[in-house]
């Protein structure tokens, strides 16, 4: 079962340096080679691998996350093949979906009937 994703606006994409101010800022970029798996993916490059999104935080937005992905017979995204969060010029895209990243957890708690406050 193959599902392409819809392309994501990639807001770093051709953006002016001074549109990127986390460019050359040392939170937006962590490669932890000393990772048994470093890199996880195949035919990444290991010298501009960010893993600073090791669990994609676009996985829960299913098809809309924009990176490339196939759905596997047991209906789980298998996201092998995708580099998008782990591209170093990716930071900025990722981040700014955090709003809609936040929304899609709260659609999944309310349909889980999760309380707003867990304790």
């Amino acid at each position: 079962m193959q599902q392409e994703p819809s392309a994501a606006p990639d807001r770093s994409e051709g953006a002016a340096p001074e549109e990127m101010p986390w460019a050359d800022k040392h939170y937006a970029f962590f490669s932890n080679r000393a990772c048994e798996y470093f890199p996880c993916h195949p035919n990444a490059d290991p010298e501009n691998f960010n893993c600073l999104f090791c669990y994609c935080p676009l996985y829960c937005l299913g098809p809309r996350c924009g990176g490339s992905f196939r759905y596997l017979q047991n209906g789980y995204k298998d996201c092998t093949g995708c580099l998008f969060p782990h591209r170093r010029e990716n930071y900025g895209s990722i981040t700014g979906r955090f709003r809609e990243i936040a929304a899609a957890m709260a659609r999944a708690a309310e349909q889980r009937g999760d309380k707003e406050d867990p304790s």
